[in-house]
């Protein structure tokens, strides 16, 4: 008999879990379906425990630096098992969390291997037997994965990918990153904090190249003061492992090739949708590289299935999928919401220095045909940066000459992750520079530097 349900929702992320409870917020009974831990990815192998494992590696770097401060700290070490059991501690927090979120909302949580069986009906593989649930509509929000690089599967000992790096086994000492996006900085800025020799070797020009030339500029030349070795333009083959070490050949734009060898591989190539075996194909679904065609509300071609989150395409961003979710929702309930778009969605990276990002580069500004002022303020010209010791950095704005439209913006530098809200929120009010200009923004505070990038672009910085 099958089970009968306003919503039924393949997958438990951040773009799943979030359309569930907005769901039960808005009257309507919900059932998730999860295979493997309430939170997917991001909660668990992802997003936050990434982040702890970064907080400790922050913490440490100040602690071997702290003559800079005024303190002392000797024989500063740290236990490998240790500060990852700290990351799993909160990823296990968080995912209680969730399970708690589920019953409060009282959302019917369904444990096992989901395939859809209808456009409005869910077949789930449980230890128990099979579960059909049947709803008015459905998401599929079932994330994605790991790619792997070629003819070289992460084989967990000497080729990771993001989740072995996150419960490393030893210590790299000599690391090799491929892939520069930010799960490559991000670990690549963990493991050399933490004592690693790192090398990054990106295929295309740049590192971070989705963001701003000026930032990706500025990274390049932080990572290398920092000690690691950057290697764009150039490609990585014939990996091969061993039981002490794994080899590889990088060659060069110039056709160079170089056999290194390597303690370890993190391979972060980008990532595949699981899109696969869940019955799309059956039911006829439009999909493009595997991912899924939606429209502004989450809609597929195919009545009653919808789809959020990383399967749908790029960003593959945590709180991309929850606002998908919840305009999907609010859809599908009736309601009036704003059709989903990308331009407004922050894009983080939380290594040392920190990068944050909204709206577009400057260069792309100007192949969309907008004549613009650029605005540049440094870190080293505010008080607040400074009595931090964080004086590396700058917060770059771009505007349209014409309207004053606020058109990106680009930091990198320390807490810049947190400090990119303020423009996320200043582009959803379609907010000018007048408005920027005549906000005040408290003293000292690293969120001056916001107002600055603003005046300078206008030709009225006040501390540079």
């Amino acid at each position: 008999m099958a089970e009968q349900f306003d919503l039924a929702i393949l997958g438990s992320g951040p773009g799943g879990y979030v359309a569930a409870i907005r769901a039960a917020q808005l009257g309507l009974s919900v059932a998730i379906v999860e295979r493997e831990r309430l939170g997917g990815i991001c909660l668990n192998w992802g997003c936050i425990p990434t982040k702890a494992l970064l907080r400790t590696s922050e913490i440490y770097h100040y602690m071997q630096n702290a003559a800079a401060y005024g303190l002392s700290a000797d024989n500063v070490s740290f236990d490998l098992a240790k500060v990852t059991e700290r990351s799993r501690k909160v990823a296990g927090q968080l995912n209680a969390g969730v399970k708690g979120l589920m019953k409060k909302h009282k959302v019917t949580v369904v444990e096992g291997e989901g395939r859809l069986t209808a456009a409005t009906e869910i077949t789930v593989k449980t230890g128990t037997g099979d579960r059909v649930l049947r709803a008015k509509n459905v998401i599929v929000a079932t994330g994605a994965r790991a790619r792997d690089l070629p003819g070289v599967p992460a084989d967990g000992l000497r080729v990771w990918t993001y989740r072995h790096a996150m419960v490393p086994p030893e210590m790299p000492t000599k690391l090799l990153v491929i892939g520069s996006g930010a799960i490559g900085v991000e670990f690549a800025s963990f493991y050399r904090d933490m004592g690693a020799e790192v090398t990054i070797v990106e295929m295309l020009d740049r590192i971070l190249p989705v963001e701003d030339e000026e930032v990706s500029a500025f990274m390049a030349k932080a990572l290398t003061k920092q000690g690691m070795t950057i290697i764009t333009g150039a490609k990585v083959s014939d990996v091969v492992s061993t039981p002490g070490d794994v080899g590889a050949t990088i060659t060069t734009g110039d056709g160079k090739a170089t056999a290194q060898r390597f303690s370890h591989v993190i391979v972060a190539i980008g990532i595949v949708p699981n899109t696969e075996n869940i019955g799309l194909e059956e039911l006829g679904v439009v999909t493009n590289r595997g991912h899924i065609e939606v429209d502004g509300f989450g809609r597929t071609n195919v009545p009653g299935l919808h789809a959020i989150g990383d399967v749908t395409g790029p960003p593959w961003l945590a709180h991309k999928a929850s606002h998908e979710g919840i305009v999907c929702v609010e859809k599908l309930a009736g309601g009036s919401p704003h059709e989903f778009t990308t331009g407004n969605i922050p894009g983080c990276t939380y290594s040392r220095p920190q990068v944050a990002s909204v709206g577009l580069t400057e260069a792309k500004a100007i192949a969309a045909g907008h004549a613009v002022k650029v605005g540049k303020f440094p870190f080293i010209g505010n008080g607040k940066a400074i009595a931090l010791g964080e004086a590396e950095g700058f917060v770059k704005t771009v505007f349209d000459a014409g309207t004053g439209e606020l058109l990106g913006a680009h930091m990198v530098g320390a807490e810049v992750t947190e400090l990119i809200q303020g423009y996320v929120i200043a582009r959803g009010l379609e907010t000018t520079e007048a408005e920027l200009m005549e906000t005040v923004f408290a003293h000292p505070t690293l969120s001056e530097m916001m107002h600055e990038s603003v005046l300078g672009a206008y030709g009225r910085a006040l501390h540079i």
